[in-house]
């Protein structure tokens, strides 16, 4: 059994360690409600643009872009797929970015026979593909960390830009949805193209009687919106998922701490068992001591009667 000093040193150490738990749920707490705070100053933004879109939809029939697919539907494009991958930069956020990657390898062994390219937001979804020897696009090298509007569209240009030129037939985006706050899930979604129907009305409005004018032409009105949209997306998604790493390292401290606490719990439960057993130690030989030196003396005092 470990003496009172390893014992005291040990609580000293849960203490510490302690310590860094709850300023990292505090830390975790702070960033998560900025984060929120800044996207749904966003929000409102993109969400009209996506109205605009639904407009353009209800009002010219047919229309061709080359963002969406053809009014016949979805059909298999072979050619090469993209992934965009959003992990965090480090651990101690529970499962979140093993989910997360979980996801991705689901979606990359779908498409096994055709070629890929993988980008990865994140230091750790990066080194978990690298120590893989799974290929990631070099140029593409984003932190997790403080989600911004500006990033999201860098890296809506980038993607934008292969897909344009048709190295990208499909974009495919996983992250981590948010979702109501109480439990986040690792979904994909796929960006390019869009399927007409994203854009269809649930309540079915009535085709807009006035026509508009599409200077120079709808496709061309729609390749102005799209980069927009699609850059919202994005930021939607960095921020979900940021979010969601932030959500997962709070309950991960929160799980750590209440850790720490029973184990403090037990060591001073042990400390008190150790420190009573010294006393009663020390008692026991004082006891034992003073009874020996009464017997000692009385034996002393027998030898000197006469």
């Amino acid at each position: 059994m470990p003496n009172m000093k390893e014992i005291k040193d040990h609580i000293k150490s849960v203490k510490d360690t302690q310590k860094i738990t709850n300023a990292m749920y505090l830390i975790a707490s702070t960033k998560l409600r900025k984060a929120k705070y800044e996207l749904d100053r966003t929000l409102p933004y993109f969400n009209a643009l996506r109205g605009e879109i639904k407009r353009i939809f209800r009002t010219v029939e047919n229309v061709d872009n080359r963002y969406f697919y053809p009014p016949t539907g979805e059909r298999s494009l072979p050619g090469t797929y993209g992934y965009l991958v959003i992990t965090a930069d480090k651990g101690l956020a529970g499962a979140y970015n093993q989910n997360a990657l979980k996801e991705a390898q689901r979606m990359l062994s779908q498409h096994e026979s055709g070629d890929n390219k993988v980008f990865v937001v994140g230091e750790y979804g990066r080194q978990f593909f690298h120590s893989r020897n799974i290929p990631i696009e070099k140029n593409f090298l984003y932190t997790a960390q403080n989600p911004t509007l500006q990033r999201a569209r860098n890296i809506t240009s980038l993607l934008l830009d292969l897909y344009k030129k048709g190295e990208l037939v499909k974009i495919f985006v996983t992250y981590t949805d948010m979702g109501s706050g109480l439990e986040s899930s690792a979904r994909t979604v796929r960006l390019l193209p869009f399927n007409r129907s994203q854009f269809a009305s649930a309540t079915y409005e009535e085709r807009v009687k006035i026509p508009f004018e599409f200077s120079p032409n709808v496709s061309q009105v729609l390749d102005s919106m799209i980069p927009s949209y699609v850059s919202g997306f994005i930021y939607s998604a960095l921020v979900d998922s940021f979010c969601s790493e932030q959500n997962a390292r709070m309950t991960a401290m929160d799980s750590a701490n209440q850790n720490a606490q029973e184990l403090l719990d037990e060591l001073s439960m042990q400390y008190n068992h150790v420190r009573q057993s010294a006393i009663t130690q020390e008692i026991t030989e004082i006891s034992a001591g003073a009874l020996g030196q009464r017997r000692y003396t009385q034996r002393l005092e027998g030898d000197t009667e006469p």
